[in-house]
């Protein structure tokens, strides 16, 4: 937000958080793309095959939806049907945000914490490896599964306070780039 004077700490810090795990794993796209270019080179050229790699990319792959799924919320970045919702003014779509968050958004995640908390522990307790000896931290890929919530959660706190400053006329809704005009 531009008016950092209107935000409070708590949104400003929770906001703070999301972007800077956002930013560093949209990093591994890039990295992403020069491993799976050298198992390409690798294989077909030199006849060499790396598990390890290949698995590699799989894990970052895992890291950049898991881990980037708040961010791209907090960027409005999510796929919406808004037939109704752009029509509507800055206080309605504060409040279709708000009810959204409250009510679809933090249940669901909190459904994925629960339902998945024992496959991510169950990991963890075997210490659970590549089958195929590769990468030795299948715990750790299954554990994004939690940090996603966690993510999710920490900025669904910062969507709600927001939208609260916004139904409340404490701060402008600043509509997003990507919005289509009619």
């Amino acid at each position: 937000m531009n008016n950092n004077t209107l935000e409070p700490w708590l949104l400003r810090w929770l906001d703070g958080l999301t972007e800077g795990v956002g930013r560093a794993v949209a990093w591994l796209v890039i990295i992403m793309m020069v491993v799976q270019f050298a198992v390409v080179v690798m294989r077909y050229f030199l006849g060499v095959n790396s598990i390890v790699m290949q698995e590699s990319v799989m894990y970052m792959h895992a890291a950049v939806f898991m881990l980037g799924a708040a961010w791209t919320l907090k960027r409005d970045g999510h796929v919406r049907v808004d037939i109704f919702y752009r029509r509507l003014t800055a206080r309605g779509r504060a409040w279709v945000d708000f009810l959204g968050t409250l009510l679809l958004l933090i249940p669901v995640s909190l459904f994925i914490a629960v339902s998945s908390f024992q496959y991510v522990r169950s990991s963890w307790v075997i210490m659970e490896r590549s089958p195929d000896g590769g990468i030795p931290g299948v715990f750790l890929l299954k554990t994004l599964i939690l940090a996603m919530v966690g993510l999710l959660l920490v900025q669904a706190v910062a969507q709600l306070i927001r939208q609260l400053l916004i139904i409340c006329g404490k701060l402008p809704n600043v509509p997003h780039g990507h919005e289509e005009v009619i």
